[in-house]
């Protein structure tokens, strides 16, 4: 089977995460596949509120990039010791979508190069028991993105500095501080490589035989360079959508956090917005949408969510859970 392969040739975040916007929703048959690197960058989630997640004194001193992402999960830090892989590829069917379906040639091909990977949790690969890759997904009609960082040889220093870790992460995995748990894939190889031969040796893994070489045309490239200005580079995407709140309720679930704010005017949700790290493969908008101007009441909210809701907005999370965080658990 042959494997479209793309590379953007930037390591500015705001092109490379538009290429793959652009890809996902102009290349729409085939397997297609990306390998890139943003330099000095924190990535946010979909639905990650970003004040929260980011250490802003550490990104002002280091002069690090914000940028917010279009899947869901956890803000991650990346550098040039860092590679980013992207595939993009027929859905199938949806009830029947893993993680694994994209993980598992990943580890097979740093086994390939004597790293013993494997998959852990519910978006992690890691190598004695250490994480070396977080990943996340976007669904767009019957085609999938999926994505994830690769540990190479990165700055653990600045990981740890440059993202504001929710406590309760670390007490539900028993952490005690991101450097921890993280580690870099060149520590594990039997033989020294860089970061160059590292990508290449993953494109002749993943691609095998079937490897095309892609380019974009020019006035791809261009509409690319205007949804990189106009999205990706906007304070609006990257900050602002977090609503002033009256109401915030939080609750972390095995698949991930989810936090709720809400402004409520006269009884009647004016705002809200959800925000967390749990694998969102589509915008939660709707709910979000179905929910402004509904009486703060737990019947019409619940009808609001089971009117709007899907299960790839939110995980593994579910409508009634949603509401139980609002509102808390129901006494009938």
């Amino acid at each position: 089977m042959d494997i479209h392969y793309l590379e953007t040739g930037s390591f500015d975040p705001a092109i490379n995460l538009a290429t793959e916007e652009f890809v996902l929703e102009n290349r729409r048959s085939g397997d297609w596949l990306m390998l890139w690197q943003n330099d000095n960058t924190v990535v946010i989630g979909l639905n990650q509120n970003t004040v929260e997640e980011i250490n802003p004194d550490f990104i002002e001193k280091h002069g690090t990039t914000v940028i917010r992402r279009n899947t869901g999960g956890g803000a991650v830090y990346h550098d040039l010791g860092n590679l980013n892989y992207s595939f993009f590829s027929d859905l199938g069917d949806a009830e029947e979508l893993t993680m694994e379906r994209f993980t598992l040639p990943v580890c097979t091909a740093l086994k390939k190069m004597g790293v013993n990977a494997e998959t852990s949790g519910r978006n992690d690969i890691i190598v004695e028991g250490k994480k070396v890759s977080g990943v996340a997904q976007r669904i767009s009609g019957n085609r999938i993105l999926h994505h994830g960082t690769l540990l190479f040889n990165s700055d653990t220093d600045l990981i740890a500095g440059a993202l504001r870790v929710d406590s309760a992460k670390f007490k539900s995995k028993s952490s005690k501080s991101v450097k921890s748990r993280v580690a870099n894939i060149v520590d594990f190889l039997p033989a020294p490589l860089t970061i160059s031969e590292f990508k290449q040796k993953l494109l002749a893994a993943l691609a095998g035989q079937g490897l095309v070489r892609e380019v974009l045309a020019d006035e791809e490239k261009q509409i690319v360079s205007s949804l990189a200005d106009s999205k990706y580079r906007s304070f609006d995407w990257n900050y602002g959508r977090s609503p002033v709140c009256s109401l915030s309720c939080k609750k972390r679930f095995d698949c991930g956090t989810l936090e709720i704010k809400l402004s409520i005017d006269r009884t009647v949700i004016s705002d809200l917005a959800f925000f967390g790290d749990f694998l969102a493969a589509e915008p939660c908008t709707p709910v979000k949408d179905a929910l402004i101007g509904v009486p703060f009441e737990r019947n019409a909210v619940t009808s609001a969510i089971a009117n709007s809701f899907r299960q790839q907005m939110f995980g593994n999370i579910s409508a009634n859970e949603i509401i139980e965080i609002i509102f808390g658990e129901s006494e009938l």
